[in-house]
């Protein structure tokens, strides 16, 4: 188990988690629709409730928050862990909306790609050109899927593009250089590269129903979550259910070592601290913010303080 301390407790299924250059974590509680401060101390403060179920959490050029919100899950409750199942009962669609931090206001920027409705937005990082990429992992229902993907999207609010159509799409994260996205396959068990040629463009796959370059996969029941990048370049993968925890993956070789965690769903990573070497980890079904130290500096995203 890596070694690990609790920082806050009672979080209502807990993703997205934003280092604050106060030495607070802002992360979302997918199950309250919130999104929550949690204080050095560990208490926590409410920043807006925009419902549905806000997943992905990034900080954008204006300072504000942009969300993936995924729309909202039925939940379930096993030997005291909060699961996600289905969509939501009262589920109408995912969207991205920018929150101020200051006074909580919500605004919705995009439901749709070329009038196609967003189905379940998830994780979001932003580039260095005023855009952001996120992934639409797409939304169970009880006798079929919608698929979503990989796309790309303008801070501003004036533009959405899909880069990549495929299902599963989970965790996103760019390379050091900003020339690679990578994302994750929640079921696929993969994370995928694909090279950026542009802003929401990248290189085309030989077949659209096998997108990407494999950096590398997983076997048997272990499901893939969000990412973070490390600052040599590795991908901190959150992996789940047979093997809980943080996979560091090398980007050429594939090489994996693991963190163990002990939540089966431990859903997310983010860094900060002076050196970068402080990381925040999501337990999600136990609904804890742990924090550990990293064996290695993570990656300064933009607009990161």
């Amino acid at each position: 188990m890596h070694p690990h301390q609790i920082v806050a407790e009672g979080l209502a299924f807990p993703e997205g988690p934003v280092v604050m250059d106060d030495g607070s974590v802002i992360v979302v509680e997918i199950a309250a629709g919130r999104i929550t401060r949690v204080l050095p101390d560990g208490r926590t403060e409410t920043i807006a409730t925009p419902g549905g179920g806000p997943n992905g959490l990034a900080l954008g050029p204006d300072g504000a928050l942009y969300v993936c919100n995924n729309g909202g899950f039925e939940w379930s409750s096993m030997e005291g862990m909060m699961i996600p199942g289905n969509a939501a009962h009262d589920y109408a669609g995912g969207r991205i909306e920018r929150i101020d931090i200051r006074t909580g206001r919500v605004e919705r920027f995009y439901d749709a790609c070329d009038g196609v409705p967003l189905s379940g937005p998830n994780d979001i990082v932003f580039d260095g050109q005023g855009g952001f990429w996120f992934t639409d992992l797409g939304k169970h229902h009880a006798h079929h899927t919608d698929h979503g993907g990989l796309f790309h999207a303008k801070a501003d609010g004036s533009g959405i593009s899909c880069a990549v159509r495929g299902p599963n799409f989970n965790g996103v994260g760019l390379s050091p250089s900003g020339t690679t996205v990578y994302a994750a396959t929640t079921y696929e068990r993969t994370i995928l590269a694909f090279e950026v040629t542009g802003p929401g463009t990248v290189e085309p796959s030989l077949l659209a129903a096998v997108p990407g370059r494999v950096v590398t996969s997983f076997p048997g029941h272990v499901l893939l979550d969000s990412l973070a990048i490390e600052a040599d370049g590795r991908i901190a993968q959150a992996t789940l259910v047979a093997r809980p925890g943080i996979c560091s993956v090398h980007p050429e070789t594939g090489e994996q070592e693991d963190f163990a965690f002990p939540d089966l769903l431990t859903t997310n990573i983010a860094f900060g601290g002076a050196d970068m070497m402080d990381a925040w980890v999501t337990l999600s079904t136990t609904g804890k913010l742990a924090r550990c130290r990293w064996p290695r500096p993570g990656l300064r995203l933009h607009h990161q303080a």
